[in-house]
């Protein structure tokens, strides 16, 4: 590795310490606040060149994806995909909007995306409007798991259940109707329906 200057070496102490505090890397504002500076254009200078001496690895698009070489990290970084709406179909946005900073073992497989949910239609299963919901990617299910299912490109969190006639996507609030796809219409040239995926966790922000 290159030698770095002493402001780098006092970046890579500062998301060190942060780290072994709190188990993941700060942001460039804390980091910027750790080295007395007001900005973050210094910061990013800085980690562009503790990456290119090897010091550091980077998530792109991520404001904590920083991992010290050499170091385990205690997180992972799973993307932040867009909107789910739990109460009427609404489309995702499959644009990365941000990270979330996760236990590895709490993740469960590779390829888990988060979708932030809009709505109440699940509130009955403590799944509530701005809560992250994690997604494993598959595309079946056992009746009664809650997964992410598309109808038409539309995206919907709701718990599964196969009919003799079709599927059901049933919400866990009684304000709210079923969503039924018959099975005439899950492959036809209007209605198409697919999960996208299996819920596996739940994030919640605390006010």
């Amino acid at each position: 590795m290159e030698e770095i200057t002493d402001r780098q070496r006092q970046l890579l102490d500062i998301i060190g310490k942060f780290m072994e505090n709190r188990g993941y890397p700060p942001t460039l504002r804390e980091m910027a606040t750790g080295l007395g500076i007001s900005g973050t254009v210094g910061v990013l200078r800085h980690l562009e060149a503790l990456e290119r001496k090897g010091f550091i690895r980077k998530t792109p698009g991520s404001s904590r994806g920083i991992v010290i070489a050499g170091r385990p990290s205690r997180v992972i970084m799973i993307p932040v995909v867009g909107t789910i709406r739990a109460g009427s179909p609404q489309p995702a946005v499959e644009d990365i909007e941000g990270w979330q900073a996760v236990d590895p073992e709490w993740a469960q497989g590779d390829g888990c995306f988060f979708l932030r949910v809009k709505g109440e239609s699940m509130r009955d299963a403590h799944i509530l409007d701005g809560d992250l919901a994690m997604i494993r990617p598959q595309s079946v299910a056992e009746n009664g798991e809650i997964v992410a299912a598309m109808i038409d490109g539309d995206a919907t969190l709701k718990r599964f259940f196969r009919e003799p006639d079709g599927i059901r996507l049933q919400p866990e609030n009684s304000e709210f109707a079923p969503i039924i796809v018959k099975a005439g219409a899950i492959h036809g040239d209007f209605t198409q329906a697919a999960i996208i995926g299996k819920l596996v966790g739940i994030v919640r922000r605390m006010a």
